[in-house]
């Protein structure tokens, strides 16, 4: 779960540099548009990661799934890593809607990690 926490925080300064570039109207560095993209695929890749460890993890030694709100919760959150990696593919000069869509799916995000790791340390302790 850091490894994704950690890659969110990257994505949000790297988002934040682009907003910067667009509204100072100074441009951004070539790299840094395939940086946040890249930075994304490694967070989605990571969210599903986790989801696939936990559903195991969770069968394995309840066999069955549903104990705690952190399974509700983190559906909630690979269900806003998807939109948010759906709606910035759909970002272009042509979509502005899908912009202002991605940074706010991306901002309730923010809350969903926050919740789902709280969530995650309260099934931690249960197993400690």
């Amino acid at each position: 779960m850091g490894g994704a926490i950690a890659f969110y925080l990257l994505l949000f300064a790297s988002g934040a540099l682009m907003f910067y570039g667009r509204v100072a109207k100074i441009g951004r560095p070539p790299w840094l548009r395939n940086a946040h993209y890249f930075g994304g695929i490694i967070l989605v890749f990571l969210v599903f990661l986790l989801l696939a460890i936990g559903v195991v993890g969770t069968v394995g030694y309840y066999g069955s799934l549903g104990h705690s709100d952190h399974l509700w919760s983190g559906l909630f959150v690979v269900g806003l890593i998807c939109l948010s990696a759906w709606s910035a593919n759909q970002i272009s000069s042509d979509n502005d809607w899908a912009r202002s869509l991605h940074i706010t799916i991306n901002v309730i995000l923010f809350v969903g990690l926050a919740y789902v790791s709280w969530t995650g340390w309260l099934v931690v302790q249960k197993y400690l």
